[in-house]
């Protein structure tokens, strides 16, 4: 994985639990989420406390993961 960047959006759990899923409902599920972090080398633990940098995410190349990182970002520009 490459570094995050300093500025880099910080995608956090409840990112993930309100962003648009597969079946059309809000959130993706911590267990599923777990066994993808795991999958994919990343702390879950890690990811709970602290969040993870979009472009972590993003180096991932899976689709779920671009998705989360769209709807953070979305969220966040909604913030603004």
């Amino acid at each position: 994985m490459s570094a995050p960047l300093s500025n880099d959006l910080v995608v956090t759990v409840t990112h993930l639990h309100s962003a648009p899923n597969y079946n059309g409902s809000a959130g993706f599920c911590s267990r599923g989420a777990r066994a993808w972090a795991d999958a994919h080398g990343l702390s879950w633990a890690d990811f709970v406390r602290n969040g993870i940098a979009a472009s972590v995410l993003t180096a991932t190349g899976d689709a779920m993961a671009l998705r989360l990182v769209e709807h953070a970002r979305q969220q966040t520009a909604g913030e603004e």
